[in-house]
């Protein structure tokens, strides 16, 4: 299979992944086509250079959320707290009414956090052990599990505030 198609097809299979990345670090329609634009793009440039030491998904979650991180970055000048997208929200596959407010404000609170901690969060919530957090982010096990830890604590009292 021919780089380019093998390439392609990755991103087709994936694109999931990269969609949620990108709508949790952006929020409006055209950044999020941008942001998965360059994504795409820096993954293209790092493709040869995977060496298949970690799974797939890992490599482009950490490809994905450091370009999305540097990206914000480079736009000191817009706030730290990104909407996240109520497209995010739409994907819910539970159509209990409880459940998804519980789920909304949830997110709404998961918005107020800084970059990190949102990341950690996402990878979180997608159900990746905190030994793939790791990986992903480049941060130690035990400081993963203290990090979310503390986020989750801030989640909660935040929430009960609420």
């Amino acid at each position: 299979m021919a780089k380019e198609t093998e390439f392609a097809e990755l991103i087709r299979k994936h694109q999931g992944l990269l969609f949620k990345v990108t709508s949790i670090y952006t929020d409006n329609k055209t950044d999020r086509e941008d942001l998965f634009q360059e994504v795409v793009y820096q993954l293209w440039k790092s493709f040869d250079s995977f060496r298949n030491e970690s799974k797939i998904t890992t490599w482009m979650y950490r490809v994905a959320m450091n370009t999305a991180i540097s990206q914000l970055k480079k736009r000191k000048r817009r706030p730290d707290a990104v909407p996240i997208s109520d497209t995010v929200l739409s994907y819910s596959e539970n159509s209990n009414e409880e459940y998804e407010e519980r789920l909304r404000s949830l997110y709404k609170h998961i918005e107020r956090l800084n970059v990190l901690e949102k990341g950690l969060m996402l990878l979180l919530l997608e159900g990746k052990s905190y030994k793939e957090i790791a990986e992903i982010t480049g941060l130690s096990d035990s400081n993963v599990g203290t990090r979310i830890s503390r986020i989750k604590e801030k989640l909660r009292t935040n929430m009960t505030k609420s």
